[in-house]
């Protein structure tokens, strides 16, 4: 199929920032568009052909949309799986699949998919509700501490929760949860795998993330990762065993932990461009949405490794700042050598909401990251 300049349409749900960045690749390749959204006021509005509004999760709605398209992909994964199996069985291609989105959407499936297949995780129960959850801590089945994870809904920070003792699980939501064993470990790491449907497989380099202690959100992406060789390999190894038992389309964001003892543990997948990906627009050969693009529509997959290091800033709202955005200080950090920020499009800010991403590349990662925090500490994301 003639995918450039012709009535080809690739289908997109959710129009929030992923979506905006992987039209930046379908403009530069003239890929007609189709994105739906719950949002009149979605990133991806200003760039793609057609805009729909509508319930991502409503069966009629992600129906209907993909019978508009001749390939459907998400950049989110709080989709409608029913429909996406309907859309599959009357011949629209899908990546990442219905079957691949069942084994990730609920973060209990999810681990007990690694269970099955053997991939090493931290220990866990998954617990059918929060009252379910508390029998446990009664019985003494638990031990604090432990990390409570919510099977749904979880996203950027939200759904995730240490808890110390018994009042940390009051404010806890009601629906089913996991309660992870908690692991002791030197670094968060993250490597993205593409896979396109002819089987071509590709990984880019381990990325370190540090995290906010309080949001629990990234806020350094540091590429390459400050880690040895051999611990490089054996993240990137792992990533492909994963991406190869879910047989995914598509990008794979797999999160790991490195141990104290440098064994890698997998956190979670996300199936989709990733936050851990950012880095690459400026960094890579090929970036992250580029090759989601490559990926789906089976075309050959692009150089994965760095031109230059990279470290991503997340641009979030600050503390005690709702309404109307202003980015303080965005002139002060365009005059910094080798720093490009993205600006997602959200008008209105709150309390650490993703608002932005600022990209540090220098060939020297020390100097980058030293740039990456003055960065931190300059720009400010306010409400006017």
């Amino acid at each position: 199929m003639n995918y450039f300049s012709t009535n080809f349409t690739l289908g997109i749900l959710g129009g929030g920032q992923l979506g905006k960045m992987m039209l930046y690749e379908t403009r530069k390749w003239d890929i007609r568009t189709h994105v739906l959204d719950p949002s009149a006021e979605a990133p991806c509005r200003i760039a793609t052909d057609y805009f729909e509004q509508g319930d991502l999760m409503d069966f009629e709605t992600v129906y209907n949309f993909g019978k508009k398209v001749d390939v459907l992909t998400f950049e989110i994964e709080g989709v409608n799986i029913e429909a996406l199996e309907k859309l599959e069985n009357e011949g629209v291609k899908v990546y990442p699949s219905a079957a691949t989105l069942r084994n990730i959407q609920d973060k209990g499936v999810q681990k007990q998919f690694y269970k099955v297949h053997k991939i090493p995780t931290s220990p866990f129960k998954v617990y059918k509700d929060k009252n379910d959850l508390n029998e446990a801590i009664v019985r003494k089945e638990l031990h604090f501490p432990f990390v409570w994870k919510s099977c749904t809904g979880g996203y950027d920070g939200k759904g995730v929760s240490m808890i110390r003792t018994e009042e940390d699980v009051i404010p806890l939501s009601e629906g089913s949860c996991i309660a992870e064993k908690l692991i002791p470990f030197k670094n968060e790491l993250a490597v993205i795998v593409a896979r396109n449907p002819s089987g071509e497989v590709k990984t880019y380099p381990v990325v370190e993330m540090e995290f906010h202690p309080e949001a629990n959100q990234v806020e350094y992406v540091i590429c390459p990762a400050r880690i040895d060789d051999a611990v490089a390999n054996k993240a990137r190894a792992l990533a492909t065993k994963v991406s190869e038992a879910f047989q995914h389309v598509g990008l794979l964001a797999v999160e790991m932990f490195q141990t104290e003892d440098d064994e890698i543990l997998v956190n979670e997948v996300a199936p989709r461009p990733h936050n851990s990906g950012h880095y690459s627009i400026e960094a890579s050969y090929t970036n992250q949405f580029e090759q989601q693009i490559r990926a789906i529509l089976d075309l050959p997959l692009g150089n994965t490794e760095s031109k230059v290091g990279g470290i991503m800033v997340n641009l979030v709202g600050a503390e005690g700042h709702t309404g109307q955005v202003v980015y303080k200080n965005i002139e002060k950090i365009l005059a910094m050598e080798g720093v490009t920020p993205h600006i997602y499009g959200k008008k209105e800010t709150r309390p650490f909401r993703k608002m932005g991403h600022v990209t540090i590349v220098n060939k020297d990662l020390d100097k980058a990251r030293k740039i990456a925090e003055l960065v931190k500490k300059t720009i400010e994301v306010i409400a006017s």
